[in-house]
């Protein structure tokens, strides 16, 4: 199917041949046809099959223009960058429609977002926390809204964003349409659905776990992480296929030491990128990869994950992920778009439950490739590779005599208690008693 076979007017058509798109993917097919009926969508499909463009076309196609320029279609992403992505998105599939989109996220000081809702918008693309702010203090009108669309929903619920969905749910008009977009379907976003969607028709392509066709899936058996840095440096400085590359790892710290180590070898065009960086730094990092300024980004998953970056050549787990879906999404960066693409995974001793995991998932082997002998093996361990347990030594404070436990009293702080004679000691006192008669 061709994008001119869906009922697509000329101004999004023309766009979507600036852009050089002509076949929609499964999905952005299936959901077309059912958006347009008007019917609550709850679509599960991995990273790189299209989501973008499958919410944004039906719901571009169903827009009318309004003077008052508030918005009617609200779009939640979990974090910044996927804020700006989707924004640069809709911008390019409406260059021939008077239609003006707004992101907003947090991070950014409040007066800036306010200032451009002030000038009016049809679509307004935000993290679920700025866009609370935002509406409490009263920045936001949401009486125009007419669908929702909440992308990486699992994402979403893992950084702690119910509580303000609820809200969300509850703040914008109940009649509109709902969209719902997710790599995977847990049991909190089952409830959601529930209780927030009506009768959601679920859209699910690719199977869950399944790795993509065009991925090539390499696998080695590397002792430790230091061995590790020593074989990614001879595959960044040697092999030519490798010219646009992400190499992702368990945590921050992890992601600066690997940039040190590889920057302090003379591996060039390699940069990070994590959630302790500033907003622009990371702006700048995504732009200046998707550029080809640079060739390798180290990234955790956090920040990377549901970023649309193109042609990616290889994907390399420098660790394997706990939960082994995350690995489908990290490995689904590359093989997109018709292409062809490859995956590499380095696992250490410590990780081979986590690689049955990810078999298990997949439903096969990974093949595992003799590793380089030329590859140097280190000896030396990091602190988290260590299985032993940290002992806090306890140094006993210094003794203070301060006597027995028991001890007199001082003379002045004892107290006996005595029946006192008040009207005796009046008498002696003022030499006749003092005592109220009773009138009779």
């Amino acid at each position: 199917m061709k994008f001119e076979e869906l009922n697509l007017n000329k101004s999004i058509l023309r766009a979507l041949e600036d852009l050089e798109l002509e076949n929609p993917t499964p999905i952005q097919e299936q959901v077309f046809s059912v958006a347009m009926s008007g019917r609550d969508i709850c679509g599960i499909a991995q990273t790189g099959t299209g989501k973008t463009l499958a919410y944004l076309l039906p719901l571009l196609r169903m827009w009318t223009f309004s003077k008052e320029k508030l918005p009617q279609i609200l779009i939640l992403v979990p974090t910044r960058e996927l804020v700006a992505q989707v924004v640069e998105v809709a911008q390019s599939l409406t260059t021939y429609m008077s239609f003006d989109t707004v992101g907003v996220y947090g991070g950014v000081n409040m007066k800036t977002h306010v200032a451009e809702l002030l000038n009016g918008c049809d679509l307004l693309v935000a993290t679920p926390g700025r866009f609370t702010d935002l509406a409490a203090a009263g920045a936001i009108k949401v009486k125009n809204i007419k669908k929702l669309v909440i992308d990486e929903f699992d994402m979403m619920l893992d950084l702690g964003f119910r509580p303000q969905l609820e809200l969300i749910f509850d703040k914008i008009p109940e009649k509109r349409q709902n969209l719902l977009f997710s790599a995977t379907m847990t049991k909190d976003a089952e409830e959601i659905l529930d209780v927030f969607f009506k009768s959601p028709v679920q859209i699910e392509t690719p199977t869950a776990g399944s790795p993509l066709d065009s991925i090539n899936q390499k696998a080695y058996l590397v002792p430790n992480f230091q061995t590790k840095i020593n074989f990614i440096e001879v595959l960044l400085a040697n092999d030519k296929e490798m010219t646009k590359n992400l190499i992702f790892v368990t945590n921050k710290a992890q992601a600066d030491i690997l940039l040190n180590e590889l920057t302090e070898r003379g591996i060039e065009d390699v940069d990070v990128i994590h959630s302790n960086k500033s907003q622009n730094f990371r702006f700048n990092a995504i732009k200046r990869f998707e550029s080809g300024e640079i060739k390798t980004l180290i990234c955790t998953d956090i920040v990377s994950r549901g970023l649309d970056l193109t042609e990616v050549s290889h994907v390399v787990n420098f660790e394997l992920p706990e939960d082994p879906e995350i690995y489908i999404h990290r490995i689904g960066r590359t093989g997109r778009a018709q292409q062809n693409g490859t995956s590499i995974s380095m696992i250490s001793p410590r990780e081979v439950d986590l690689r049955v995991a990810v078999e298990e998932l997949m439903g096969e082997k990974l093949t595992i490739s003799e590793t380089p002998s030329f590859i140097e093996v280190s000896d030396r361990l990091m602190i988290f590779e260590i299985d032993e347990p940290v002992m806090k030594v306890l140094i006993p404070k210094k003794k203070v005599d301060i006597g027995p436990a028991f001890h007199e009293k001082k003379e002045k702080n004892k107290k006996v208690n005595v029946r006192r004679n008040i009207e005796a000691e009046k008498k002696r006192k003022y030499g006749k008693s003092y005592k109220k008669e009773i009138p009779k």
